[in-house]
């Protein structure tokens, strides 16, 4: 099977996987607009950065500014712990919502990647530019479906 990929949220069908999907969650306690609200909470280490991001009109707005947080804002050890955070968000919001579990199932055994088209180091951290790139995200996306599958028999 080919990979699947994605990028923007827009996509069909596999924006659903792309973190800026607008889909209500629960995590740690608090209702978030979306997967990246939920992750990008847990990055600053100040509240008022935390609520100021928070209060961005968009998650892609809400990416880019949690992309350029000055070292200082940013929670200590946070390099060392947004995989684990990230992977925890993803599996709340697949759990949560039934249809977009179904999807993701769906994919079967397929390699599944972020495809960004700008090059830069977020991009090739979380997906793939260009076929370059650690593809963090498409693998707790993979892992993620791995555990669903698990929980199902």
């Amino acid at each position: 099977m080919s990979d699947v990929t994605f990028y923007r949220a827009s996509e069909k069908p596999y924006g659903v996987f792309s973190n800026l999907f607008v889909r209500q969650m629960e995590f740690e306690g608090r209702t978030f607009k979306t997967a990246e609200h939920a992750y990008q909470f847990g990055k600053p280490r100040n509240e008022l950065v935390r609520n100021w991001l928070m209060a961005a009109p968009s998650p892609a707005l809400l990416a880019m500014a949690a992309h350029g947080l000055y070292s200082w804002d940013i929670a200590p050890g946070w390099s060392t712990q947004r995989r684990t955070r990230m992977y925890r968000v993803v599996t709340a919001k697949f759990v949560q919502h039934e249809d977009l579990a179904r999807i993701l199932l769906d994919t079967g055994d397929a390699r599944i990647v972020e495809t960004a088209t700008v090059d830069n180091e977020v991009n090739r951290r979380w997906g793939e530019v260009n076929g370059r790139g650690k593809n963090w995200l498409g693998l707790i996306l993979m892992q993620v479906r791995y555990d669903l599958r698990a929980a199902s028999t």
